[in-house]
């Protein structure tokens, strides 16, 4: 039940700076986070699509697709859950309650409110023409965390 509580956190957490987003009054976005030095940059964007705005004119599809991966995400951590396998386990399970909690929050709001709000960009190269929200990070930092999991088990079945 750990992992479940943690992806909760995590969801609550993006759904409440996304919340204190949408309050913010026309004018006083963008700006630079004041504490990042110049590295963070807020905004409030509205996505209706997938990333970069894919697939906007299929609202349907948009929001139907990201409901069954994180139904997907929801039934795989359950699954494994239980399991009592060191280490990498631990990895694998934190990696997919990470992903998850990105999952429901960027899924809440594409059900509620027809759109992902998004609100920070990283000032750096390429980076600073992107808007993220933390879900996305959680989902990044998650799937990164299983692959290496992953990984780690594989090398861990090949040894003698």
């Amino acid at each position: 039940m750990t992992y479940f509580w943690i992806a909760t956190a995590l969801g609550g957490l993006d759904q409440m700076v996304k919340q204190n987003i949408e309050e913010q009054e026309a004018g006083e976005l963008p700006r630079d986070l004041p504490c990042a030095k110049g590295w963070i940059r807020l905004h409030k964007s509205h996505n209706s699509g997938f990333p970069f705005g894919v697939l906007k004119d299929k609202p349907q599809l948009v929001r139907n697709i990201p409901l069954m991966m994180t139904s997907a995400l929801a039934g795989a951590l359950g699954a494994l859950c239980g399991r009592r396998d060191g280490a990498v386990g631990i990895l694998e399970r934190l990696g997919l309650s990470l992903a998850l909690g990105g999952a429901v929050s960027n899924t809440w709001d594409r059900m509620v409110r027809g759109y992902v709000v998004d609100y920070f960009s990283i000032q750096w190269k390429g980076l600073k023409k992107v808007i993220f929200n933390l879900g996305d990070l959680f989902i990044f930092l998650g799937a990164a965390a299983f692959l290496l999991s992953q990984g780690l088990k594989s090398l861990k079945e090949r040894r003698p």
